[in-house]
């Protein structure tokens, strides 16, 4: 079974991420922030993960800490559930458009955290996706890819900032689910680790 779960609890957040790398897609998502319940329900349908997250935060300070969190512990619920990379693909990439928008996600679970986010909100529209702070989005994805121990490359282009982060969000699921797949039973690298 490649599941795992995480539990965070700070003077800011308290998180719990339940996740199973071979699932239906079903999720149970709980958390203060509207916007970004449909962003993980997306994440959790389009990557076939079985995802439980259970949090609350300190959002009356501010949306940063939580969202942050999230990915954090996100991404560690991911390389836990991975164990030892024994047969997985290990990288992915999916382009995946959302009406004017075009995300292009590329991954590596090669063990290193490494994040190349290119999103670009468009101008003179609202600071906020709905109850979320648009900065806060990209160090989303820079927070699961480093707890993660991953290499990510996601870009995206567009006009509507609502289609383009769920079109990155969506990119990234195919990708991991490309990439989480086993095919094989040794560990794919030369190095004979990941």
């Amino acid at each position: 079974m490649r599941t795992a779960s995480v539990k965070r609890e700070t003077k800011e957040t308290q998180i719990s991420v339940e996740l199973d790398l071979d699932g239906c897609g079903r999720s149970e998502i709980d958390t203060p922030l509207n916007f970004m319940n449909h962003m993980l329900e997306n994440f959790s349908k389009h990557s076939r993960f079985n995802l439980k997250i259970k949090a609350k935060g300190d959002i009356e300070v501010d949306d940063h800490h939580l969202v942050e969190d999230l990915g954090i512990c996100l991404g560690q619920v991911i390389d836990q559930a991975l164990g030892d990379k024994k047969g997985i693909v290990r990288m992915g990439c999916a382009s995946v458009p959302l009406d004017e928008s075009l995300s292009h996600a590329a991954l590596d679970l090669s063990g290193r955290g490494y994040a190349k986010i290119n999103i670009i909100f468009s101008e003179f529209k609202d600071a906020k996706l709905g109850d979320v702070s648009k900065e806060v989005l990209p160090h989303f994805f820079e927070s699961l890819a480093l707890n993660g121990r991953f290499n990510l490359h996601l870009r995206v282009e567009g006009e509507n900032d609502h289609h383009k982060i769920e079109s990155c969000f969506k990119a990234l699921a195919k990708a991991l689910y490309d990439a989480t797949r086993v095919t094989g039973d040794d560990v794919p690298s030369t190095k004979g680790v990941l």
